[in-house]
């Protein structure tokens, strides 16, 4: 393997050290649905619990979960990523033909995010009752609540191994020490979550790609010599998750032109895949299915 993975050494199921029912499950994701070749799209639809109903502004039928149930029957994604609530009252008539990453903490966006922690807001029992094929968690590395948050992360991991469901990490830096060390997006900050999430033992981390930034306190002197690049950086946190497979994230809504390319970027560095939201249906529903073609067209040629 080369030092830094790219798409002819990304992690494949076959080379995991995994239980027979994670792996089970995981294969339904990776090859069950979506272009069936070892890659993810996840759509997700938390984003009304994180921002509140702001997000649906710019497209208003988005506001029914049932937009977004319907863009990913149609649009093939692998799995729907939302909490028990959406979960429970709009997938009855797409259970069984897309699959459920249920998210199982999450927070509003009221209180300031410099004691950030995402209380539980479902259990990985509700994730096995409603049929789902793995948990998500948002893990907030950095935040002054931080032993609070792993002690709650323990819990859910070692339920998650008791009943054989993958769990799929949001490892987001945040608090006010991250502030001072070059923010949220910092490369020293998002590289410092990846390594978090493999030790603590996720399956799959979900990472936003670093972004250049200024250091108040001054660059840490290891990253002081790293020449950034976006594609680098991004090639970079994937090393540091390990053998978790990687997500990179879609973020804000970006121009398509932009989209594509942050595409291209992410699997060239070796993500499994990515986890797109509102660069995918905050947009009429034709439009939202034709960018979803394009990017699985870009995808496709990333299988493993």
């Amino acid at each position: 393997m080369s030092e830094i993975p790219g798409s002819d050494d990304r992690h494949c199921l076959d080379g995991l050290d995994l239980p027979l029912g994670k792996r089970v499950r995981l294969n339904r994701l990776l090859y069950g649905r979506g272009l069936k070749n070892g890659t993810l799209l996840i759509l997700p639809i938390d984003q009304g619990l994180e921002h509140g109903p702001i997000d649906f502004f710019v497209n208003p039928p988005s506001q029914s979960p049932d937009f977004q149930w319907r863009l990913a029957l149609e649009g093939n994604y692998n799995a729907v990523a939302c909490h028990y609530g959406l979960a429970r009252k709009y997938m009855g008539k797409y259970a069984g033909d897309v699959p459920l990453l249920l998210k199982i903490n999450g927070k509003t966006n009221i209180p300031s995010d410099g004691d950030a922690f995402s209380p539980l807001t479902g259990s990985v029992e509700d994730a096995v009752s409603l049929g789902a094929d793995a948990v998500g968690y948002t893990l907030y590395v950095g935040s002054p609540k931080q032993d609070e948050d792993f002690r709650q992360f323990q819990m859910i991991r070692e339920k998650c191994d008791k009943y054989n469901m993958p769990l799929v990490v949001w490892s987001y830096p945040r608090g006010s020490a991250i502030a001072e060390k070059g923010g949220n997006d910092s490369l020293y900050a998002v590289d410092y979550a990846a390594r978090v999430a493999l030790e603590l033992g996720a399956d799959i981390v979900k990472l936003n790609i670093p972004k250049d930034a200024n250091y108040p306190g001054g660059k840490p002197t290891e990253y002081s010599s790293i020449d950034y690049t976006y594609a680098g950086a991004a090639e970079r946190v994937v090393r540091s998750a390990g053998k978790c497979l990687v997500l990179f994230s879609g973020g804000s809504k970006l121009g398509d032109d932009d989209l594509m390319n942050k595409v291209k970027i992410s699997m060239k560095a070796g993500a499994t895949g990515l986890i797109f939201g509102r660069n995918m249906w905050q947009r009429p529903f034709e439009e939202a299915l034709s960018i979803t073609e394009r990017v699985q067209n870009i995808m496709r040629g990333f299988g493993v």
